[in-house]
């Protein structure tokens, strides 16, 4: 369960909306900035926002947005309880992928939303969002899996458009969103402290 107030998601979506850091700014007509509470501990980061998300505000809210609405509540997610966002924050001119010096702008907008929500876990939706924390990996090879990088969970996963348009990995995506359920499901490890509490008392009870 994540805390994080709404002022504090507010404060950094206007700090978004201001940005000029790259030229994208210039060719878009707003900045979107994320959508959602977190308040599941999920947090999704996607590619760029396309046509509709450049003229509501809001990721996600065209088709490959409504597929992913389907992903999560086949696995009973609330999409108001998880937070959306996207690598770079305006979209790209003709939809381009975003350019390095592009997501590399953007990256202080992700590690602050990363300080504000501290997710449980990070879905990467598709092999830009996935190249933020495993440069020169394949997402065909660590698709579905979760991974550990800087403290961070990371749980690839392919991007809805992608299936859209490549029927054939529709399957793959369900199944990595089943994978996902499985491993929300689990309980999560006991923080080092708590194994540390338990000691002396395992120490009483063996030598007391």
């Amino acid at each position: 369960m994540n805390d994080a107030a709404p002022m504090d998601l507010n404060a950094v979506a206007a700090e978004i909306r201001a940005c000029r850091a790259c030229p994208l700014h210039r060719s878009a007509r707003q900045a979107v900035p994320g959508d959602g509470t977190g308040e599941s501990g999920l947090f999704f980061l996607g590619e760029a926002p396309g046509y509709h998300e450049d003229v509501q505000g809001k990721p996600f809210v065209g088709a490959a947005g409504q597929f992913l609405d389907e992903l999560l509540a086949g696995i009973g997610l609330d999409r108001r309880k998880v937070f959306i966002t996207n690598v770079v924050r305006h979209r790209p001119p003709e939809n381009r992928d975003p350019l390095p010096d592009e997501v590399a702008a953007c990256d202080v907008w992700l590690r602050r939303h990363l300080e504000v929500l501290r997710p449980r876990v990070i879905v990467t939706l598709g092999r830009h969002a996935m190249g933020k924390f495993f440069p020169g990996e394949s997402i065909s090879r660590i698709h579905g899996k979760p991974r550990l990088k800087d403290g961070l969970v990371i749980f690839p996963v392919y991007h809805p458009a992608a299936a859209l348009h490549q029927p054939a990995l529709r399957d793959a995506l369900f199944a990595d969103f089943a994978a996902l359920a499985l491993y929300l499901a689990r309980p999560p490890a006991p923080k080092p402290e708590a194994e540390e509490a338990k000691r002396p008392a395992e120490q009483i009870t063996l030598f007391g």
